[in-house]
């Protein structure tokens, strides 16, 4: 399985294929049982770990987007996203200047001092985008980002998932079960019966 920069691809297959395993093994949560990972020219594991920290590897090089956006209900949606690099040493006013960009990138800097609670189901999982963005990590991999959402919310999410593969020149792996937005991969992985094979996806236009 091989990913590239700016690119957007699909991990799909049928419940318990093991799509959710795998995304934690690649996002170092969980340990593989065996196999080779590289991120750009660093090997990360090669039947075992070859990164000492592993906590700093996910926090520095690995954004995550889940199905549920996990923001901290206390914070504001601009600490939301700058509490990531205050924790990797940013100092806080650069930190939430760089969440601030990513906001208005995303078209959510006018609910920059909101509350998650204030926020709508799109909103929120913009700003989660946006957390997972923030540290500028080679890698984004995302658990069913759009599985909550409406048609047209979900296909705003891979619209803007796909402009920020662009624009960070990041790596995007999407897990999905979602039929709505399966014809936007230019690229699909399927898992079946434990075996991942690529296919060609219909890459339709997001507009």
């Amino acid at each position: 399985m091989q990913v590239a920069p700016g690119e957007v691809v699909g991990l799909i297959g049928p419940s318990g294929s093991g799509k959710s395993t795998l995304l934690k093994c690649l996002g170092a949560v969980i340990d593989p049982t065996a196999g080779h990972m590289v991120l750009g020219d660093q090997v990360i594991y090669d039947n075992g770990w070859k990164v000492r920290d592993l906590r700093a590897l996910r926090r520095d090089q690995i954004g995550f987007v889940f199905q549920a956006p996990y923001l901290i209900p206390f914070l504001d949606v601009t600490d939301n996203v700058a509490l990531l690099p205050m924790l990797a040493g940013v100092p806080n006013a650069a930190a939430r200047a760089r969440a601030l960009e990513l906001l208005t990138a995303l078209d959510v800097q006018h609910r920059a001092r909101a509350m998650p609670s204030q926020l709508s189901g799109g909103e929120q999982q913009r700003v989660a985008i946006a957390r997972g963005l923030v540290n500028r990590p080679p890698v984004i991999l995302a658990d069913e980002p759009t599985a909550p959402l409406d048609s047209e919310r979900a296909l705003a999410v891979m619209r803007i998932l796909n402009d920020m593969a662009r624009q960070y020149q990041t790596a995007i792996i999407v897990v999905t079960h979602d039929e709505k937005i399966i014809p936007t991969f230019k690229r699909i992985y399927h898992i079946r019966d434990g075996v991942t094979v690529e296919e060609a996806g219909e890459g339709r236009d997001l507009g």
